[in-house]
Protein backbone atom coordinates (compact mmCIF):
# COMPACT_ATOMS: atom_id res chain seq x y z
CA UNK A 1 0.00 0.00 0.00
CA UNK A 2 1.32 3.45 -0.85
CA UNK A 3 1.98 6.12 1.76
CA UNK A 4 -0.77 8.29 0.28
CA UNK A 5 -3.33 5.49 0.54
CA UNK A 6 -2.19 4.68 4.07
CA UNK A 7 -2.63 8.35 5.04
CA UNK A 8 -6.10 8.39 3.50
CA UNK A 9 -7.06 5.21 5.36
CA UNK A 10 -5.84 6.70 8.68
CA UNK A 11 -7.96 9.77 8.11
CA UNK A 12 -11.00 7.72 7.12
CA UNK A 13 -10.55 5.53 10.21
CA UNK A 14 -11.05 8.60 12.41
CA UNK A 15 -14.49 9.31 10.92
CA UNK A 16 -17.81 7.98 12.23
CA UNK A 17 -18.76 4.53 10.93
CA UNK A 18 -21.49 5.90 8.64
CA UNK A 19 -19.00 8.18 6.91
CA UNK A 20 -16.46 5.36 6.68
CA UNK A 21 -19.08 3.17 4.99
CA UNK A 22 -20.01 5.97 2.58
CA UNK A 23 -16.38 6.46 1.57
CA UNK A 24 -15.85 2.70 1.26
CA UNK A 25 -18.92 2.47 -1.00
CA UNK A 26 -17.54 5.26 -3.21
CA UNK A 27 -14.16 3.56 -3.48
CA UNK A 28 -15.73 0.20 -4.33
CA UNK A 29 -17.99 1.81 -6.95
CA UNK A 30 -15.01 3.57 -8.51
CA UNK A 31 -13.07 0.31 -8.67
CA UNK A 32 -16.07 -1.45 -10.20
CA UNK A 33 -16.54 1.32 -12.78
CA UNK A 34 -12.85 1.27 -13.68
CA UNK A 35 -12.92 -2.52 -14.13
CA UNK A 36 -15.98 -2.21 -16.36
CA UNK A 37 -14.26 0.42 -18.54
CA UNK A 38 -11.10 -1.67 -18.75
CA UNK A 39 -13.11 -4.72 -19.77
CA UNK A 40 -15.20 -2.85 -22.34
CA UNK A 41 -12.24 -1.09 -23.93
CA UNK A 42 -9.95 -4.10 -23.60
CA UNK A 43 -12.24 -6.13 -25.81
CA UNK A 44 -12.21 -3.46 -28.49
CA UNK A 45 -9.40 -0.87 -28.25
CA UNK A 46 -10.58 0.54 -31.58
CA UNK A 47 -13.69 1.77 -29.75
CA UNK A 48 -11.57 4.07 -27.57
CA UNK A 49 -9.75 5.41 -30.62
CA UNK A 50 -13.07 6.14 -32.33
CA UNK A 51 -14.44 7.87 -29.22
CA UNK A 52 -11.32 10.03 -28.99
CA UNK A 53 -11.45 10.90 -32.69
CA UNK A 54 -15.14 11.80 -32.45
CA UNK A 55 -14.42 14.08 -29.48
CA UNK A 56 -11.51 15.69 -31.32
CA UNK A 57 -13.64 16.37 -34.40
CA UNK A 58 -16.45 17.83 -32.27
CA UNK A 59 -13.92 20.13 -30.62
CA UNK A 60 -12.55 21.28 -33.97
CA UNK A 61 -16.09 22.05 -35.15
CA UNK A 62 -16.77 24.09 -32.00
CA UNK A 63 -19.44 21.67 -30.79
CA UNK A 64 -18.01 21.37 -27.28
CA UNK A 65 -18.07 23.65 -24.24
CA UNK A 66 -15.72 23.91 -21.27
CA UNK A 67 -16.91 21.98 -18.21
CA UNK A 68 -16.98 25.12 -16.07
CA UNK A 69 -19.69 26.51 -18.39
CA UNK A 70 -21.80 23.40 -17.87
CA UNK A 71 -21.30 23.02 -14.14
Amino acid sequence: MTELLEDAMRQVASLPKEEQDAIAAQILQTLHDEAAWQQALGRNPEKLRLLAETARQEGLRGETRPLDEIL
